[in-house]
């Protein structure tokens, strides 16, 4: 099956085209998006996003997010992330962007995208790739699930000194695809309001995962 997806990833991941599985995820997405035009995000041509601005061998941090926003005009391929015109920010990026000005003395930035980080070698993405408006884990358990799987599965067998920000249960479902004596895995709880004060806010990722990179000869990320 032919798959636009950057060149590096859809290498590593050609095996993944040819299962049944995928063959079954693609039909269902594809009928989704003739079905109910316009309510299911994010846009189609962002679907791979986060590996398209995120190359295999660019990669210096994974963020692993659950399914997009499923507000209308919030996802855009990047788990967490959302449009530059986006106001208020979503209540999950905004304790993100909280810890970071607590852990790093950074101010708020003025919008809410992330492609800054995508560019800089921050893999954001989320483990189910589409949802249906009003509807958080509609695409759940549809094939998603097992793509990124694989794709954590490949990043690990190609990288390694990768930091692995696994925020909540369903992220931290994906840690047994890494080898964490090569890499370094960080986990706590989601940074939803819901969660949040349980342990993210306070968490210090941000410091910690540039400290790492530091360590093993890499570029911090500029956050």
């Amino acid at each position: 099956m032919e798959v636009k997806m950057e060149d590096s990833w859809k290498l590593v991941l050609q095996e993944e085209f040819s299962k049944p599985y995928f063959t079954e995820l693609t039909n269902f997405v594809k009928e989704q998006y003739s079905l109910k035009p316009g309510a299911i995000f994010p846009k189609g041509d962002q679907i791979f996003r986060a590996l398209n601005t995120c190359p295999l061998k660019n990669v210096k941090v994974v963020i692993l997010g659950q399914d997009p926003y499923p507000t209308r005009g919030h996802a855009h391929g990047l788990c967490f992330s959302v449009e530059e015109n986006v106001k208020p920010f979503p209540k999950s990026l905004v304790n993100i962007f909280k810890e970071i000005e607590s852990d790093l003395g950074q101010v708020f930035p003025e919008n809410g995208s992330l492609v800054r980080w995508a560019e800089q070698g921050v893999l954001l993405l989320n483990a189910v790739l589409t949802v249906e408006e009003g509807k958080p884990e509609s695409h759940a358990r549809k094939g998603w699930e097992q793509l990124t799987d694989a794709i954590i599965s490949v990043l690990n067998n190609n990288n390694e000194h990768v930091v692995y920000l696994l925020w909540g249960s369903k992220a931290q479902e994906k840690a047994n695809q890494v080898d964490s004596s090569k890499n370094l895995i960080l986990k706590t709880v989601h940074p939803s309001p819901l969660s949040a004060y349980r342990g993210f806010l306070g968490c210090k990722h941000f410091s910690k995962t540039n400290e790492y990179l530091l360590e093993k000869g890499k570029s911090p990320i500029i956050w």
